[in-house]
């Protein structure tokens, strides 16, 4: 895949954040090397969260963003302030640009601690270095608290300490984690896999959706051979095989069907469970949805996807996975929904938080979903396996993870 081509799900998130007319858009421009975003002497010109999916050496596929003032004011202006911090959720390195003439404001501390807090590799840009005495940026690094690594000044006007901000940016974001994968740890070279794929109103026209590209990009990576197939095509496609495959993975809305046309003797899994494990939250995600055998009548589910896409009649997550809920507990649930960026910071008044798989957001964001979660004691699944639940196969459809099966025991 090539680095035009990565997801943005995958690909590193730089986060420039500061009060507005620090000069975060004109630094971002500087390190980029390109306009990514409006520069303007008029306070609040970023209005909105700016993304920019780009190539930034040598680190790689990077995504850009740039945000609101977090000075903003008035009851719009508190609107772009939450959106700044929502950010924040998905930033793996964060810049913080300070006006090196008006120095270090209260909304700077507040901002700086809750980087702090959330662990994100910072590093502090002081702007306009053309301009300010060596006294004023010691000033800037006493009232921060920053050690000397973390605070550098720069110029987005002449472009002076440009060139070592970008490098200091690609060193925070660079990390020593293992190379995680969907799939390819658990086949060989030359295994056979079947993935299945409906196509309905719901798929995209002419394209597979991310996680199955995903999916079987990793599979040709462990140089295995995946073979695809829609449900209504999935047991006369194995009878015609030749040979038993070492893995079936499937759209979960496709579960039922297709956990009774595959052999007992076959691995079952799914493209969600697979995703909540690639994305660090199945061992969570197995253990919350025992919740639904404990609900009550009145009880309030959050249904939750990290996009946005024109429902569909039958949709997913607004009509499909309500009626599973319902069918499976006999309770009357009340549901509410969310997608794309929107996640509450409050959810104590859920028993339980349904998630989709998570392939357009990044690690950090699903790991926060999780934390909020976790911190307010609200349990939470993904789609995969509250369908696999609801359908009654989940103990089958996680043998492939030995481990985690055996919390169903």
């Amino acid at each position: 895949m090539s680095m035009n081509q990565t997801p943005s799900s995958e690909r590193v998130h730089i986060g420039f954040f500061g009060k507005r007319n620090a000069g975060k858009s004109s630094v971002m421009n500087a390190v980029t090397g390109q306009d990514l975003a409006v520069v303007s002497e008029v306070k609040g010109t970023t209005t909105d969260p700016v993304y920019k999916s780009m190539e930034l050496l040598p680190l790689g596929p990077v995504v850009m963003m740039d945000t609101p003032g977090i000075d903003d004011e008035g009851e719009l202006g508190g609107l772009r302030v939450r959106k700044s911090y929502q950010v924040l959720n998905k930033t793996d390195a964060a810049v913080l640009v300070i006006d090196g003439i008006s120095g270090v404001s209260e909304e700077d501390v507040r901002l700086m601690e809750r980087i702090r807090k959330k662990n994100i590799p910072y590093i502090i840009a002081v702007n306009k270095k053309d301009k300010i005495k060596p006294e004023q940026e010691q000033q800037i690094k006493d009232a921060l608290g920053a050690e000397d690594e973390r605070i550098l000044s720069v110029s987005a006007a002449d472009g002076s300490g440009i060139a070592e901000l970008k490098e200091r940016i690609a060193r925070l974001a660079q990390t020593e984690e293992p190379e995680k994968y969907i799939v390819r740890d658990l086949i060989e070279p030359s295994d056979l896999v079947v993935l299945v794929v409906p196509i309905d109103k719901a798929a995209p026209k002419g394209r597979l959706i991310l996680p199955q590209q995903q999916t079987i990009r990793d599979i040709l990576e462990a140089n295995a051979v995946s073979v695809v197939v829609k449900e209504t095509e999935l047991k006369g496609a194995l009878e015609r095989l030749g040979e038993k495959p070492k893995l079936v993975i499937t759209d979960s809305q496709a579960f039922r069907k297709v956990s009774q046309d595959t052999p007992a003797d076959i691995l079952l899994t799914s493209f969600s469970i697979l995703f909540a494990r690639y994305k660090g939250n199945l061992e969570a995600a197995v253990r919350g949805v025992t919740v639904l055998d404990r609900l009550e009548d009145g009880d309030t589910i959050l249904i939750s996807e990290g996009c946005t896409h024109h429902r569909q009649c039958d949709d997913i997550g607004t009509v499909k996975i309500p009626r599973w809920i319902k069918e499976y507990t006999g309770k009357e649930i009340r549901f509410e929904t969310t997608s794309g960026t929107e996640f509450p910071d409050e959810l104590g008044k859920y028993k339980l938080v349904v998630h989709c798989g998570g392939c357009m957001l990044n690690e950090r964001e699903m790991k926060y979903r999780l934390a909020c979660a976790q911190d307010q004691g609200v349990p939470m699944t993904n789609y995969g396996i509250l369908i696999a639940q609801t359908q009654g196969i989940l103990k089958r459809s996680v043998q492939v993870f030995p481990e985690i099966a055996k919390l169903l025991e």
